[in-house]
Formats: structure tokens, sequence, C-alpha cells
């Protein structure tokens, strides 16, 4: 839902009825989730020890509605007692990155590039945190699970542990005296071949997730994250299970030329 009114939001609430597999004392975690494959392995890991409360963020970007639907169903899939789905429209008025502004290509992938892609959204995992922390702390969650990675990823400077850590402080100092309330970043330290066998070993529905920077009905395959996303199921030796328009090998050792 969009507003010309600044964000907006959509809670559907504890509507999910949670089929028996889940302890009912187990305590609740919000979970971040764009509905890519490194959101769905951090739903995966807190599906273990945490009820979940699962959050998205629109924000404007090329393939907004697509990643929604990877949303709810990776929300579907695990059950989620409660759903948040933001709408924040001032990333697209901002502009700036391929990702929110029409007029700024998405540049193919290059997967050696050292400086930060065109694709970085600036400072948006602050806004996507805020959130997550506001509803957090009203709903009594001990966690805010966050699916960013560093090493082999597009090099996001709000994607490293020291962003993270520094959130964490910020959360203590401004949140009420009771609120136990801490981001963890699960994958973060993996690299994304790990991520992928990792979900393998979780079940984790990649089916249903979606990476694509720019298409919404078969991922192009010649984006950063499709290009990540491909070389990480390739050198983890399992094929990537969504469509793709064109399916380039870029294993480190063996790349081609999309």
């Amino acid at each position: 839902m969009t507003s010309d009114h600044g964000p907006q939001t959509l809670d559907s609430g504890p509507r999910t009825p949670d089929p028996g597999h889940r302890a009912t004392d187990q305590p609740l975690a919000v979970v971040l989730a764009s509905g890519g494959m490194d959101s769905c392995v951090t739903t995966a890991i807190a599906s273990l020890e945490y009820r979940l409360a699962m959050l998205h963020v629109a924000y404007g970007q090329r393939t907004e509605a697509r990643e929604l639907r990877a949303f709810t169903a990776l929300a579907d899939h695990y059950h989620a007692e409660r759903r948040l789905v933001c709408q924040l429209d001032h990333f697209r008025q901002i502009g700036g990155s391929s990702l929110t502004d029409p007029a700024v290509p998405v540049e193919r992938a290059n997967l050696e590039r050292t400086e930060i892609p065109s694709s970085y959204v600036p400072f948006r995992n602050a806004h996507f945190l805020s959130i997550a922390v506001s509803w957090g702390e009203v709903l009594g969650a001990r966690k805010i699970f966050v699916g960013a990675v560093e090493e082999d990823s597009s090099g996001y400077p709000d994607c490293r542990p020291q962003y993270y850590e520094a959130f964490n402080r910020v959360i203590a100092a401004g949140t009420k005296p009771e609120t136990q309330l801490e981001i963890v970043t699960p994958v973060i330290r993996m690299r994304k071949d790990e991520i992928v066998r990792r979900g393998m070993e979780l079940g984790a529905p990649f089916e249903r997730t979606w990476s694509c920077y720019q298409a919404e009905d078969l991922a192009c395959g010649v984006c950063d994250s499709c290009a990540l996303r491909l070389r990480a199921f390739e050198e983890a030796g399992v094929e990537d299970p969504i469509p793709y328009r064109q399916r380039p090998r870029y294993g480190r050792n063996q790349v081609s030329t999309p």
C-alpha cells in the first residue's frame, strides 16, 4: 500500500496458525526478510529456536512486487505468527541507486569489483532496522534476525559486522530499560556457497526465493545479485531451482562471459 503521507504499514497480526512443530514457550524473534536466499536461510536458522514475527520492507525497488511474493511464500512456509509489511516511498524520491532510480541502470555482474556498486541504497538498512526495533520492542521480541552477508557479497557498507554491533549499542541506548532486544546476523561471516549448504541442511525452500535486481518473471542471470547466487549454487554443487533468462557460469576458477 502506498501513500503520499510517508511510511505505510500493514500488520496482518498473528493470523497464521502454528501447525504444532514449534514450541509455544519459545521466545519470539523478528526476522527481517527480503525474500532472497540469505534471508531465507536466516529465517530457517531463526525457526530452530524462536517463534517468528516476519518483517518485509518494500522501498520502491525494481522487483518490489516479486520480492513481496517471495516474502509471503517464506512466511507461509515457516508459519510466521505475525507479519508486518512496510512501504517506504522516500527511497525512490531520494534516488542515487540503480535499485530505486530508473535513471540509473542496473550494472552487469562484475564479481571482481572493488568499489561499492550502484545498487547500494544509501543507508537503507538503518531504516529497516529502526522499524524492526520498534516492532520488536512492542512485541516483546528477544532477537532481530537479519540476513546480512559481508564476505562474498556486493560490498555494501551496511552489511559489515561492525555496523550491526554499533546498531546494537543504539538499541541499548534508545529503548526502554526492560527491553532485551538484540540484532543477530547468523550468516554474516559465511560465504554464499556455505549459505546454500546450510540452507540445504535445514531444508530451506530456495525455490520460493527471489534475488534478481531487475526482473520479476525470469531472473536475468547477469546482475550482481544473480551472479553471486548462481556462483554460490555452482560452488555448492546444487542446482538453483529458480528460473533464469540466462545461466552464465561464475565459478571462481571458470567464468563465462554473460
